[in-house]
């Protein structure tokens, strides 16, 4: 179980933030020194720490250093009073993860924990070798994944920026940490930033910091990302959709390794190492104008392809088997394995969303189950069809034999033949026309005589993406 450590001499605090914080899956442990502090990390080890600035026997700064002896990417969030905010400031440069103000306001309290244990969590467990975590792990023994994990090897030891391209939902972000933990700054702070979650005009602030007044809003003085990670490693997550103009500084923080904050003159240097990915083809971005062929550029130090769960089939499988183990011990079931039919339709399906669609697929699965074993008709309607499909189709042809597969329906016993057999017959159809229009959802409705809405609700019920950048 995770553990909070909060270090603060008013009861209050610690009270406030143990009833916020504190729960079945969170334990809060609590101190009143500096001494007392240091001795309950010692001892609790905890993910996260939460420190006031201000305590009888000391300063949260010796605390600080004290607990970054031990623990060199311990996420340490600071409490300050308002007269006390640029000793914050110096603390976060030295790689605190936040710092509070008091009086504190507990939605803010909240969300910042909760990015503190995700980027503990980030910085704990290597997702590449055999750990303790099996849901961070690299799964499969098909070539194109095994040849990732060699990338992986080669360079995460060498200094250079790397690429990670791949669709969404193959595991980016794996293969990001992956690198990081066998690295050189592995006992560095790891920091990853969403680039699309963020809005336009907060996403300069968050990886650069502002100064107080930069813009309306800016209070005080904030540390931004790349200052905060001083000789670690920023993941850059979606960096396709990054603004242009925080492109322009994250080109030069690549070149020269300065920066400005947001309404600063200050140049300010900083030793990272830069990890991106993307699920959108950069290429042709570049020529729409939307991403900057420089920048492109720099941040091809190594480029690693994650291919798609379509492209590995062989090891939907194994990939099965992990998460009904993971899905069991979170879900508090016992499903013991699958039906061979119901691994038929799992390897028949082409998984647009990859292996987050089949973790999906396969918790729904798990929670409609009656008995110990997947059965076929656990599946959703979409992959049920779609098998069947795929199994009667002849090899030249690509035709459905739809005779065929009513027979296999009635003598299997199954219901809903109407619909199973319809949505079998849709999804090919669905899949022909959206191939022949290159994935244009309106020139496919067109051809269908449907409206679009319409497509767009059938494909969803079928199982179906238009996955073209022009489907709309």
């Amino acid at each position: 179980m995770p553990t909070l450590l909060v270090v603060d001499d008013e009861p209050s605090v610690c009270y406030s933030i143990a009833r916020l914080f504190g729960d079945e899956t969170t334990r809060v442990v609590t101190a009143g020194t500096v001494a007392e502090g240091i001795r309950a990390f010692r001892s609790e080890r905890p993910e996260v720490v939460v420190l006031d600035l201000l305590l009888p026997d000391g300063t949260g700064l010796q605390a600080f250093e004290a607990i970054r002896a031990i623990s060199p990417k311990q996420p340490v969030v600071f409490i300050t009073a308002h007269g006390t905010t640029t000793t914050a400031i110096e603390a976060m440069k030295q790689g605190a993860f936040d710092y509070l103000i008091k009086p504190l306001d507990f939605t803010r309290v909240a969300n910042i924990l909760r990015r503190a244990f995700e980027a503990a969590h980030l910085m704990q467990v290597s997702p590449v070798v055999p750990v303790l975590e099996p849901r961070e792990q690299l799964v499969g023994r098909a070539p194109v994944i095994q040849e990732v994990c060699k990338q992986i090897g080669r360079v995460a030891p060498q200094d250079v920026n790397v690429l990670i391209l791949g669709e969404s939902g193959t595991g980016k972000e794996l293969v990001a940490r992956a690198v990081y933990h066998h690295s050189k700054r592995s006992d560095k702070p790891f920091l990853a930033i969403n680039c699309a979650a963020l809005p336009e005009s907060l996403i300069e602030s968050e990886l650069f910091g502002h100064e107080r007044g930069a813009f309306t809003g800016a209070d005080r003085a904030r540390i931004g990302k790349f200052e905060q990670c001083q000789d670690g490693t920023i993941f850059l997550d979606e960096i396709g959709d990054m603004p242009l103009a925080a492109q322009a500084k994250v080109l030069r923080l690549l070149q020269d390794q300065t920066f400005e904050r947001v309404g600063g003159r200050e140049s300010i240097r900083t030793h990272v190492r830069v990890i991106a990915a993307t699920n959108q083809n950069l290429e042709k971005r570049i020529a729409a104008g939307l991403f900057r062929a420089d920048l492109f550029y720099r941040l091809q130090g190594v480029t690693i392809a994650l291919p798609a769960l379509r492209d590995r089939p062989e090891d939907i499988a194994e990939l099965a088997h992990h998460f009904l183990f993971l899905f069991n011990q979170e879900l508090g079931l016992n499903v013991q394995g699958f039906d061979p039919a119901a691994l038929d339709c799992l390897r028949a399906h082409r998984w647009p969303g990859n292996i987050r669609e089949l973790q999906a697929v396969l918790k729904e699965t798990m929670l409609r189950a009656t008995g110990a074993i997947l059965l076929p008709e656990f599946l959703p309607p979409a992959l049920r069809g779609q098998s069947i499909v795929r199994a009667t189709a002849p090899a030249t042809s690509g035709e459905m034999d739809v005779s065929k597969l009513i027979e296999d329906l009635v003598a299997r016993g199954e219901n809903d033949l109407h619909a199973r057999v319809v949505t079998a017959v849709e999804r090919i159809l669905f899949d022909r026309v959206l191939h022949a229009t290159n994935g244009h959802l309106g020139k496919a409705a067109e051809r269908l005589g449907l409206n679009r809405s319409t497509l767009r609700y059938k494909l969803r019920d079928t199982g179906l993406s238009a996955e073209s950048p022009h489907a709309e």
